[in-house]
This record gives C-alpha cells, structure tokens and sequence, in this order.
C-alpha cells in the first residue's frame, strides 16, 4: 500500500496558491443552510413513508433518531478534520493527511461517484417533480420530450446548467440564491406539518414495532436482499426490530450531504470556529424536521395502508384522508428542496475534483481557478455538463444506492481517520474536538460499516466495479503524477508550521 502521507501544513500551502485558491466567503449561517438545503430535500416527503411502509412501520420514527445519531458521529469527525485542515476536498483530503496517497485517492473516487449519481439522480427527479407541480396548477409540461426517439429529460439538463453558471460566478452568489429555496421549503414543510397534526389519530401508532413477516417476490433474491442477510444466510424479512434497523439504512440517505458542506472548508471565514457551529446548527434542524414529518405520516395513516401504495409518500397520507390540495403544496415543497440539494452537490462535486487535481492525482490544469471570483471555473463547467448530459438521456435512477455506499464509506475512514491524526499530530490546532476520542469515533466507524452491510449485494458489487476502475486510473496516471510523490508536495509557498511543531517531512 502507498503510504506516501502529505501534511496538513503543505495542504494548508497548497490552498495559499494564487493561481489554484478558493475565496473565503462563508459565515455560520451559510454553512447551516447549506447543510439544510442539501439534506432537505424531495426525500423529507417520500422516504420516511417508504421505509415506515415496506420495512419499519411506525418505529421509522426511531429509525430517523439511529441515522441521525450515526451521521452526528460522523459529521462530529468531519468538524474536527475540517477546524483542524481548512482545506477544500473533505474525506479526500482528510484521509491524505493521514492514511496515505492510495486511499486517498481511492475514497477521492469514491466522492465523485457519490456526488456525480446524487446530481444526476436528482436532477433527474427534479424535472418529474416540476412536471407533477405545474400539472398541479392546470399548466400540463411533459417531464421528457422525444428527440429522435431518445427521451430526453430538459428540465434535468436546464436546472444543472442554471446552477453551473451561479457556481462559476461566485460561492457567496450561489449561497444567497440557496438560502431563499431553502427558506421557501423549510416554510413549506412546517405548514404540512401543522397542518398534519390535526389527522393524527393514536391508533395508527400501535403496534410501535410490528411483528416481523417473511419478505416474498423480487426483495427475497441474492441480488435485492442485503449483504447482511446474504452472507448470515438469514431470511429476508419486513418488519421487527430488524426491519426498524434496515430503515435506518435507507433513511440514512436523508441525512447525506452534511459531509459536502465540509468540502466548502476553503471557502469559510475563520473556518476552526464557524464550521463546527454551522455543520451542527444545520444537523440539529434537519433532524427535527424529519423526525416531525415522520411522526405527522405514520400517525396520520396506518402503515399497512401506505404499504399497500405502491410509492407511498406524505401526499399518499392526505390523499387517503381525502385531503387532495397537500399534493400541490408537497410538489412545490418537493421541487424547492430538490432545487438547493443539487446546487451543492455540485458545488460539491467540482471542490473533491478541484482538491484530486490540485496534488497531481487528476490533471493539474483542471485545478485553475478565475482571477475575479476565484471559483474552479474549469472543472465546474465539465462537471456540470457531465451531470446535465447523463441526467437528460439517461435512466441514473437505477444507481440511486450508490449514494448511500459512497456516503458511508467516507465516514468509515474519516472516523478512523481522527484516531490516527490525534495520535500522529497532537500538536496540530483543532477549533473542535470530537469527545470521547478514540470511542466515538471508533463507534461512528462500526455503525456506518453496519449500514453499510445493510444495502444491497448488487449495490455492493456495482460498488467495488467502481472502485476496481479507480484503481486502475490510479495506477496508470495517479501514482506517477502526484506530486507529492514527484516531490514537489507544496506549492512554491512558504510552509507554515504550527508553534513548536517540527517542519513537515515532504
């Protein structure tokens, strides 16, 4: 294995780099938003009622408080990474800091995956759901026109496009034009809520956890089952305390995103104080607001009638309570969500192939950045006219769990990752702290690799074809490119050393 490890200090160099530096725009705030804006999306309205449906019932409600727990752990380690190395790049640069080139360049890779199918998944969903919202208002658009027989979804293409031009012309810009969408949801949320409220009947939350049932048909094959129940042998089952951890699995996808906002770490002010407090700030208010929709659903409408549905969402609740004008509002809520979601996710995207270009591993003139608003032009509009190609002609939907294997896998060596930098860098500043080191952050690593095995073994296999891919890219262009490697692991910057540390060994 590669252990070749860059320093925090040649990172921190590196993002001093005139010609490849981001500009520190952000403040708390921006950072709450923008981790609410990617987490709350379409899903807040639709993966609650699938998973209370087909898996947990009404203890979905403690599967949402399990995936918040277990991202809260994680995110905990990113906070501490992202105070400790300002530097864009997240896990990528997280794990270069400590575990070495290699696996650094494999969950690089990994990132983008994560990044690239959440883009094109979801603007893929967004032009469904801008379809169902203007259908809502008497104004029929069709989602996807045909083109030479090819079917091709515009408003996927159109929203990416819209949202590449923002990212090119500035962070700040982008943030503002994403704290109105997010504000607009968050709105839209709260009044389906209140309003849910009033149909809540106790009833429908009895039996809490129900008695788990045999799975029949097409989830009972080696290919749907998860890896978990494949390799134990167990019987594929809905239902009971294991259904209720399994939906901790698929709910878990509510929660990503938080790990995106730590790739904007160049981009904030005084970032060892502000990103702790944003990345927490944002976390907190997700987490009530999903566990407030999710109790609002089940106690609305008993599960076994959602399961009977087959996409049940909150709409899928007013709708059998006869309270059709929820679905308007819910497409609107919907289509806002997804709106800021793919906006940072993009953002995310180009900040982890910016940072991989950067030290070698990707092609150096990728990393090249504006003199005017010092965004990452180049690879932004690649990224975006990638994302805008395969969302517009493509069926992406199909890899949709690829974001949940890409997400956790992150966490799984950021959190190992603090155990190996507290103990390899104790003199290092940290503006936060995860507690309880080495424990939680050993724990946050065992439940993510625990929702992990809970996804499919297909996932599982699409998943190491990916990584299989990297590796060879690696191999024949990485590894002989880096510059760490060739020696050159700084830009021709000053080194900074903290006070009474030793200067890096390059």
């Amino acid at each position: 294995m590669n252990l070749r490890v860059k320093s925090v200090e040649a990172s921190i160099a590196d993002s001093t780099d005139e010609e490849r530096s981001l500009k520190r725009s952000l403040g708390t705030w921006d950072l709450a938003l923008m981790g609410i804006a990617v987490a709350v999306g379409a899903g807040i309205f639709s993966v609650g009622a699938q998973a209370a449906a087909n898996f947990a019932g009404p203890s979905v409600i403690v599967s949402f408080v399990l995936a918040a727990v277990t991202c809260a752990l994680a995110i905990m380690c990113y906070a501490e990474f992202a105070s400790t190395v300002p530097v864009a790049g997240s896990a990528y640069t997280f794990t270069y800091a400590t575990m070495g080139e290699l696996l650094a360049w494999i969950i690089g890779w990994d990132l983008i995956l994560e990044l690239f199918t959440a883009a094109a998944v979801l603007a893929k969903y967004w032009g469904v759901y801008l379809s169902e919202a203007l259908l809502a208002v008497g104004v029929p658009v069709p989602a996807t026109l045909d083109v030479g027989g090819v079917e091709v979804s515009w408003p996927a293409f159109l929203i990416v496009a819209i949202f590449t031009v923002l990212l090119v012309a500035g962070t700040k810009l982008t943030a503002r034009v994403g704290a109105v969408f997010t504000l607009i949801k968050v709105g839209i949320v709260l009044f389906v809520i209140v309003v849910g409220f009033f149909f809540v009947d106790a009833a429908n939350f009895t039996p809490f956890i129900p008695e788990a049932v045999p799975t029949e048909g097409g989830a009972s094959d080696a290919w749907t089952q998860s890896l978990f129940s494949w390799m134990t042998g167990a019987a594929p089952a809905q239902y009971g305390v294991f259904g209720m951890l399994a939906a901790a699995s698929l709910v878990f996808f509510a929660f990503i995103g938080f790990d995106v906002v730590a790739t904007s770490a160049e981009e904030v002010r005084d970032p060892q104080k502000r990103l702790p407090r944003g990345i927490f700030l944002g976390l907190a208010i997700v987490t009530l607001l999903y566990v407030l929709v999710s109790i609002v659903m089940t106690g609305m409408v008993s599960y076994l009638e959602l399961a009977e549905e087959e996409t049940p969402s909150l709409a899928t609740a007013f709708r059998l309570l006869d309270q059709d004008w929820a679905s308007a509002v819910i497409s609107f809520g919907a289509l806002a969500g997804l709106t800021t979601v793919i906006m940072v996710i993009l953002l995310g995207l180009a900040r982890v192939v910016f940072a991989l270009s950067r030290d070698g591993l990707l092609p150096r003139w990728l990393s090249k950045t504006t003199a005017h608003t010092r965004t990452p032009a180049r690879v932004q509009i690649i990224a975006g006219a990638v994302v805008a190609f395969v969302a517009a002609f493509t069926d992406v939907g199909l890899l949709e769990e690829m974001i949940n294997i890409g997400t956790l896998s992150a966490f799984v060596l950021v959190s190992l990752g603090i155990v190996v930098l507290r103990r390899t860098r104790p003199d290092l500043p940290r503006g936060f702290r995860v507690p309880w080191s080495p424990v939680l952050p050993i724990l946050s690593a065992v439940l993510c690799v625990w929702l992990m095995l809970n996804l499919t073994t297909l996932t599982w296999v699409r998943f190491a074809v990916w990584l299989a891919i990297g590796l060879v890219i690696y191999l024949l262009y990485g590894r002989r490119r880096s510059r760490l490697g060739n020696g050159e692991g700084v830009s021709e910057v000053e080194v900074p050393t903290p006070q009474g540390a030793e200067p890096p060994r390059l």
